[in-house]
This record gives structure tokens, C-alpha cells and sequence, in this order.
């Protein structure tokens, strides 16, 4: 089955904008978004997401390691969203997807049914 409550955590507002509108379009329902570390994990306490797209690198230098952890906790798939290399992805979660921006819309859908 794939994942329809999609939770965004990304720190650009018109990226996470484009990642709603794509979710949209594939017929999927937006969880909610988040921005930094602690909003995302606000939103994943209180539950109702299937899957999670997460950008790697949030602004201020922040990694959004700690909200994978809580999902992989609460064993809730993601794909982690990022510019840079596959490197920067904490070892734990190197079998997770990795969504290469630019994205484009053929770019989530298939990071979504991988999950």
C-alpha cells in the first residue's frame, strides 16, 4: 500500500509548497509540514502520518536526523530529500530512499512507492 498522510519537513517554503501540490496531484493528503526539528517532532507525536519526506539539511545547520529516529521509532517510513551527496546521510539510514533535488514530480512518486 502506498502512503497517503505525507508529513513535509523542509525549511523553504516554496519547495515545501511544491512538494503539496505534487502530493496533490499523485492524490495524496499533506500530514502537515515542519520547518525545523522541533515542529517536525511535535507533529510526529501526535501520529496520523504513513510516511515522511524529509529534507536532509534544515536551516540554522540543522540535521533532520533526530525526526528520522523518531520515525523509524514509531516505524514510520521516509525518504530523506537533499542537494548533496548520499554521504551526508547519517550511516544508520543509508537503506533509506533519497529523494535528489531538483525534484520533479516522477522524482516523489517513485520515492513514495519505494516506501
Amino acid at each position: 500500500m502506498t502512503p497517503q498522510n505525507i508529513l513535509i519537513v523542509e525549511d523553504e517554503p516554496l519547495i515545501a509548497m511544491m512538494l503539496e501540490d505534487f502530493l496533490e496531484v499523485l492524490d495524496r493528503r499533506v500530514a502537515g509540514n515542519a520547518d525545523t526539528v522541533a515542529g517536525a517532532l511535535a507533529r510526529v507525536q501526535e501520529g496520523g502520518i504513513d510516511a515522511a519526506i524529509l529534507d536532509l539539511n534544515l536551516r540554522g545547520g540543522e540535521k533532520s536526523t533526530p525526526v528520522a529516529e523518531a520515525l523509524a521509532d514509531a516505524g514510520v517510513p521516509f525518504v530523506f530529500a537533499t542537494g548533496g551527496s548520499d554521504d551526508s546521510v547519517d550511516e544508520r539510514f543509508r537503506d533509506r530512499p533519497v529523494l535528489q533535488k531538483p525534484f520533479t514530480m516522477d522524482g516523489v512518486a517513485k520515492a513514495l512507492a519505494s516506501l
